[in-house]
């Protein structure tokens, strides 16, 4: 009895105690928790686990993001009910929106649309022809779903706008010519470059100068309109005729756009002043000239070299182009009268080997995920000792390519004839390369051509630079609409209806060329593809499905067992 009432007072103290240091417990981790949130509103970081870090966006990428002056609104209309394959792809734009966001912060807003989410069947077709409107076209891919042949009219683009301006960024690129699967990879691999890029294009800035070439024969405005008009886009462009110039400082890159006529001493001169001085160039130059109206109308003709008096430049900075012509059975068609029709000519495609199909690239970043290109009358080209320059194989023809030296005999109805496959036995033959470094100049210990100003053997003003050479003229030449007389898109093919990818390499390439930020290089992003086993998916389909319903409930079940067990033992000796 003593020492009931002894027992008795204590036990409110003890009680208080208890709920004290409960409150005290829960103020602590609630105090905890609020610093965190406080310090990592302030002290950002993330860790990217992947192997191939595609959760990592590049420093120019950062840089450009952190430096946005005005809102940048970005709409994506790639999302709805997908299957697996390309909800891949619209899961990979939403990463990569949502990493933009972190570094672009208010300035940066995205929106996810479904273009197939109107109620009624005319909504949605007056919705689609809104978007078909502004340029964007659906694409109706397939995919396997659940061994299920699945097919899905999708608008695989984005739309970025920034201060009243709006730019198409289609986000469905990689090889057509690949699977399915490695195309959506691709696609995604490309996704931070693309919508980077876009956004730069967009935001003010100093733009780079183009000058593109004139007055050898170089293409027309007309003949050149597609890609010019690109260009105008991210860039300055002007057309520059060397002789009324004094030199080319005032650029930053110059184009040579298929010329046939000679470059005079003084023109060639102000180039490689020009490119020994850090100025960038593309060439797009051909070896050969084809006159196809005097094929058209003999039946034949001979393709002659040209003489544009180009070689010793491009010797000095340590590239050859070759006079002749390659075949290539990867080829494309053209149009050949097969027959009579009634009254009527038949015309039918017909392969072509002197229009090669190029789907041969290194893993640069001007070239790395691009689709086929097209190139009409192209030569081969070698490399020759240069010190100093980093010589860069861009693209290739197929290992059944054929190699004609000139003069090299014209003829469309060699069109007709069955190739034998014993005479394409040259291989890899390279089209187009990448020069970079400093250049020694073609004019070394010689004097200015007309004058007695001799040049120094290394010039005071020598600055690295990079020349890209491709040996076809026609490779940055767009066809003409014959019933508008506008250009059609470069790299479109009437004859196939196929748009080859000549306009991305050559944007890529400028890009690369003048791009001092680095946002280029993210172009060279890989993200590894790791397929399920089909073959073994379909086998233990149930057993992982089970497993997956089964397992967690199990947990479940066992934890639940567990924590009443040791209840029932707890109250049990408690009451003891």
């Amino acid at each position: 009895m003593e020492n009931t009432l002894n027992d008795a007072p204590l036990a409110a103290p003890v009680a208080a105690s208890r709920k004290q240091r409960d409150l005290l417990y829960f103020a602590a981790i609630l105090g905890f928790l609020l610093l965190i949130n406080f310090v990592a509103q302030r002290f950002f970081f993330r860790i990217d686990m992947t192997e191939e870090k595609r959760y990592t966006m590049s420093p120019a990428t950062k840089t450009l993001l952190r430096d946005l002056k005005q809102p940048v609104t970005i709409t994506v209309y790639l999302t709805g009910d997908f299957p697996p394959a390309f909800r891949r792809l619209e899961q990979g734009v939403r990463e990569t929106l949502t990493e933009f966001q972190v570094y672009g912060g208010a300035n940066l807003n995205y929106i996810f649309i479904d273009p197939s989410a109107a109620g009624t069947e005319a909504a949605r077709n007056q919705f689609y022809a809104s978007l078909i409107k502004k340029g964007l076209k659906p694409t109706n891919l397939g995919a396997t779903e659940n061994g299920k042949r699945v097919e899905k009219i999708i608008f695989p683009w984005a739309v970025v706008s920034v201060g009243g301006q709006d730019k198409n960024v289609l986000l469905l690129r990689g090889n057509q010519a690949a699977a399915a699967d490695v195309r959506l990879n691709q696609s995604i691999e490309g996704l931070e470059y693309e919508l980077a890029s876009t956004i730069r294009a967009l935001v003010p800035g100093l733009r780079k100068r183009i000058g593109v070439i004139e007055g050898h024969g170089e293409l027309s405005n007309a003949q050149a309109g597609d890609m010019l008009s690109t260009w105008q886009q991210q860039y300055d462009v002007y057309r520059v005729t060397l002789s009324k110039v004094p030199d080319l400082r005032a650029l930053d890159a110059v184009v040579v756009a298929q010329p046939k006529s000679p470059y005079s001493e003084d023109d060639k001169f102000k180039l490689d002043q020009f490119i020994t001085q850090g100025g960038k160039a593309l060439f797009f130059v051909d070896a050969l000239r084809v006159d196809l109206d005097s094929v058209s109308r003999n039946g034949v003709a001979l393709a002659t070299p040209y003489n544009l008096n180009l070689d010793d430049l491009f010797f000095k900075y340590g590239l050859r182009v070759n006079q002749n012509l390659l075949l290539d059975l990867n080829c494309g068609q053209i149009p050949l009268v097969t027959g009579m029709e009634g009254n009527k000519p038949k015309i039918e495609p017909m392969p072509w080997q002197l229009y090669p199909l190029i789907n041969k690239f290194s893993p640069h970043p001007i070239t790395r995920n691009l689709d086929a290109v097209y190139l009409k009358f192209v030569g081969n080209l070698d490399t020759v000792k240069a010190v100093g320059i980093r010589k860069t194989p861009l693209m290739t023809t197929s290992r059944y390519t054929r190699v004609l030296p000139a003069p090299v005999p014209i003829n469309f109805n060699d069109a007709r004839l069955e190739p034998n496959p014993k005479l394409y036995q040259k291989g890899f033959q390279p089209v187009a390369y990448l020069l970079e470094g400093q250049f020694p100049s073609l004019f070394a210990n010689r004097a200015r051509p007309g004058t007695l100003q001799f040049q120094p053997e290394k010039s005071p003003n020598g600055k690295p630079s990079k020349v890209l050479v491709i040996s076809d003229g026609d490779f940055i030449r767009s066809e003409i609409d014959p019933k508008t007389g506008n250009p059609y898109r470069l790299g479109f093919d009437r004859l196939a209806n196929t748009e080859f990818a000549n306009r991305e390499l050559v944007l890529n390439a400028t890009d690369y060329l003048l791009d001092e930020t680095g946002l280029i290089s993210v172009r060279g992003k890989q993200i590894t593809l790791r397929p399920l086993d089909k073959v073994k998916l379909a086998e233990q389909r149930r057993r992982w499905q089970l497993l997956n319903l089964g397992a967690p409930l199990a947990l479940l079940g066992l934890f639940g067992a567990v924590r009443a067990w040791r209840r029932k033992r707890r109250y049990a000796r408690f009451a003891a």
